[in-house]
């Protein structure tokens, strides 16, 4: 039985009957009624009401190939013929994830060469936690287990997950997060730079918070620190040039390791296939997932460095950690083909040499003047518009997100998949967008802006 059996009407109301949303007010959601996406192809989603939508979120940050490639698809369907699932337990392996664990090798930054799997970012960063703490406890040093992380950060929506990040009111839901967990403020100068501060000094400064709780704690009681290169969930927040560098100087003074999330940012959509590539990052894990397959199917993948690898080699004993699907094979086909095409088509030199500079560019000149516009900012294919009540002083309106949701509802009437995050617009297209691509994407912000700014003067 498919989709096509059912009206609009019916399947509206089973999904509300049935399904519970991810991140939803379901309250609302019932009164609203869900958008049916039912096809996809390049850079647009189509839904069941007709309308056709520019993607500028790449579905959940994701699907960095664009939509309908058969390719894929492919790889799936021949993968399920031959061995449609093994596990990688018992000392078992299969060849599609020993393979891709090969080539992931060879992209990552270096020294990271061994790979653990996962079918979600929220899964990676739980393995991330647990392998470093183990990777201590092997070390003879159990005590060197607190993890330091960043207000605002976003690492998944398990418990563990939930609890490195920084989302307050993930915390109160909560209701209780892992322990030996601390949070330091993040490096988003839009909002915490002190007046006459230069970018560098701020970057310098949000940096020293991570010192200063390692000084409070203990150098001989924190294992990490991880952050997200660019903070994405919790609004694009990117920081100074002086931030990442000094956050490496500081986890190599105290022996700090750093966990680096490149959930959203892995796979090109910085220009290079990783952050840390681009920012100049050593760090000894990257979480990665989402775009690892272009969302055509879950996979998540920690990239795990040398230091911690030998001493798991070294010192053996179980690591008593596992997931059902870890390495899945027809996933790790599909992964394999799609770092083939993104590679390929020269996606990430586009997006380093043409569409990344081009995106900020289009934003600040389209964009940066209206009354609505506190900051545009971006980094490769990431950008977010600061939504702002009054341009010198910062003020927001009154509630904070409200101004923003209005701008979101507009874009995705007029066309444009728009995410809110409190008062930031956020952008994180597929990488196969074109200069013309942004320029209609500017149009759509453009106009949303303006019928936003009509509703807030008529409140």
């Amino acid at each position: 039985m498919t989709y096509q059996n059912y009206s609009l009407a019916q399947l509206r109301q089973a999904d509300a009957a049935h399904h519970l949303h991810p991140f939803t007010d379901h309250k609302d959601l019932r009164a609203a009624g869900s958008r049916i996406v039912s096809r996809a192809d390049g850079p647009f989603v189509y839904d069941m009401d007709g309308n056709e939508i520019l993607d500028g979120m790449a579905g959940l940050w994701c699907v960095n190939v664009g939509y309908g490639r058969d390719e894929l698809a492919e790889a799936a369907f021949e993968q399920m013929r031959e061995l449609p699932y093994y596990n990688s337990f018992f000392r078992c392996s299969t060849p599609t994830p020993v393979l891709l664990a090969k080539k992931l090798a060879e992209i990552a930054p270096d020294g990271l060469n061994q790979v653990f799997y996962g079918s979600s970012g929220s899964e990676a960063n739980d393995t991330a936690l647990r392998l470093v703490r183990h990777y201590w406890a092997l070390e003879g040093r159990p005590e060197k287990n607190r993890v330091i992380s960043r207000d605002w950060a976003y690492h998944g929506s398990t418990i563990a997950g939930t609890s490195l990040g920084g989302m307050a009111a993930m915390h109160h839901q909560l209701h209780g997060a892992v322990p030996n967990i601390v949070h330091v403020m993040p490096p988003y100068a839009y909002e915490l730079a002190e007046a006459g501060e230069s970018d560098e000094q701020f970057g310098l400064r949000a940096a020293r918070a991570l010192e200063e709780a390692i000084l409070e704690a203990g150098p001989d009681t924190v294992a990490a620190f991880i952050g997200e290169p660019v903070m994405g969930a919790g609004g694009v927040k990117i920081p100074p040039a002086s931030y990442w560098p000094e956050i490496q100087r500081i986890c190599r003074k105290y022996d700090v390791l750093l966990m680096l999330d490149e959930v959203i940012t892995g796979y090109g959509r910085t220009g290079a296939w990783f952050a840390a590539q681009s920012m100049g990052i050593e760090p000894d894990t990257i979480t990665t997932a989402k775009a690892l397959t272009s969302g055509y199917q879950p996979l998540s993948a920690l990239l795990v460095g040398d230091r911690i690898a030998t001493a798991l080699v070294e010192k053996g004993g179980e690591f008593f950690h596992g997931y059902t699907y870890s390495g899945h094979p027809v996933a790790c086909a599909v992964a394999l083909k799609n770092l083939e095409i993104i590679e390929r088509e020269g996606l990430i030199e586009r997006v380093r040499d043409e569409t990344g500079p081009y995106l900020g560019q289009a934003l600040r000149e389209k964009l940066g003047d209206h009354d609505l516009v506190g900051e545009v900012r971006g980094f490769g294919l990431l950008a977010a518009v600061e939504i702002v009540k009054d341009k010198k002083t910062k003020t927001r309106f009154d509630p904070v997100g409200r101004a923003a949701g209005l701008v979101r509802d507009h874009a995705i009437a007029n066309g444009l998949m728009m995410r809110a995050v409190n008062d930031t617009m956020i952008l994180s297209p597929p990488l196969i967008w074109t200069k013309e691509t942004i320029d209609m994407a500017c149009e759509r912000i453009a106009k949303a802006l303006d019928l936003a700014r009509r509703d807030l003067q008529g409140a």
